[in-house]
């Protein structure tokens, strides 16, 4: 298994997490990444399909209780299509807010999956096509060491497939709270380093691929990427509680738990609820609900956004080592402990974790949000086991 690459999923758009190239944040999290994918099975022993009817909510209990989060949050559509929202925790540290229900969160990478639906919208329309080089559409724009834009396609960065660098790992994160990213500015910073492998011969999750295509879209449109998501895909489905932030936005719009950011486990927490998100963009920028999310991945699934033949190539994966996982166009399949897979995505941005999917038949939805992303292997398993807890019950 390549567990250094799953954790460039696992980890995704965490700008700043202080991860080196070889450095030891990728050791710690390559260990996660093997426990949580360890035979397949994301659930701990409390939370297997058996589980009690309230076992989501003990599962956020000991989240905050046992693994030391200051708040966790879900929301569940079960398949006989009732949704219960839950919480545990604290809002806010300094002042003891509740955790309010549904509340608004960061979603990192989740974002890659809005991303790429539009740029699928934009292949059903015959704008783009999945298999044109990228300086089709951005001549010149993506040149370094072993990469070159007329050797890599659309759909290669869709996929992770593309061996670009990813520059996430050069963002430090005590710069987040005050400087803004261009695009170019995150292509300058990744270019810096030579491809990870030739177009098409490997998988490695890599941001990067997501700001290029974000750029594609921007040139295909003529108008801002965040303008696309909002009318494409926002509007389209009745996003109420989900939005890309305006640049120098740093806030999180309507009711929202804080989130916080410790360096490692047993470390104090610090608020880190206002960054400027821009170093994520296309590959990681927006907010939402996890009550939104579940709407949004099951209207996907349902072909409300996309034509079947879109559709069906987004779902066309390439596994991801031995785990049972795969990955898709922006979309990633999971094994369930009951059997079979769910689709979602994910992400990871400082102050907040988003876990969650939709079940292969569309009927179960569920979303998990912290507010911290987890130090150690037992958090980080006991986050992905409520999501399989949920979808099995």
């Amino acid at each position: 298994m390549n567990t250094q690459a799953w954790l460039r999923f696992r980890t995704s758009a965490r700008p700043g997490r202080g991860a080196s190239r070889g450095g030891a944040p990728v050791a710690l999290a390559a260990a996660l990444a093997a426990a949580a994918l360890t035979t397949g099975v994301l659930a701990p022993p409390a939370a297997s399909a058996a589980a009690r009817p309230d076992a989501v909510q003990q599962g956020l209990n000991g989240l905050v209780r046992t693994d030391g989060l200051p708040a966790a949050l879900a929301s569940v559509k079960d398949r006989a299509g009732r949704t219960r929202n839950y919480t545990a925790g604290v809002g806010d540290l300094a002042t003891g807010a509740k955790v309010p229900s549904d509340g608004r969160v960061r979603i990192g990478s989740n974002t890659k999956t809005f991303t790429a639906v539009v740029v699928l919208q934009l292949v059903g329309e015959g704008k783009i096509g999945l298999d044109d080089k990228v300086d089709t559409h951005l001549p010149g724009v993506v040149r370094g060491e072993g990469i070159d834009g007329r050797d890599i396609t659309v759909r290669q960065l869709l996929q992770h497939t593309s061996g670009l660098p990813d520059y996430e790992g050069d963002v430090e994160q005590d710069i987040l709270g005050h400087r803004y990213f261009e695009p170019r500015d995150l292509l300058d910073i990744a270019f810096q380093h030579k491809a990870d492998f030739v177009p098409g011969k490997g998988w490695e999750y890599s941001n990067t691929n997501y700001v290029v295509a974000g750029l594609i879209v921007q040139k295909v449109t003529g108008r801002p990427l965040a303008e696309a998501i909002e009318a494409r895909v926002i509007k389209r489905i009745g996003l109420r509680h989900t939005s890309f932030p305006a640049p120098g936005d740093m806030t999180i719009r309507e009711a929202h738990p804080r989130g916080y950011h410790r360096e490692s486990a047993g470390a104090p927490l610090r608020d880190v609820t206002e960054i400027d998100p821009s170093a994520a963009w296309a590959a990681g920028q927006m907010t939402s609900t996890n009550s939104d999310l579940n709407r949004f991945f099951t209207a996907l699934l349902a072909g409300e956004l996309l034509p079947e033949a879109q559709l069906a190539q987004m779902r066309t994966t390439v596994p991801i080592g031995d785990t049972g996982a795969g990955y898709g166009l922006g979309l990633m399949s999971r094994p369930l402990s009951c059997g079979g897979v769910y689709w979602g995505h994910g992400g990871d941005i400082p102050g907040y974790e988003t876990r969650g999917g939709v079940t292969d038949d569309g009927r179960a939805a569920v979303n998990v949000a912290v507010t911290s992303i987890p130090t150690d292997r037992a958090g980080a398993e006991h986050v992905d086991g409520i999501v399989d807890t949920a979808l099995c019950r």
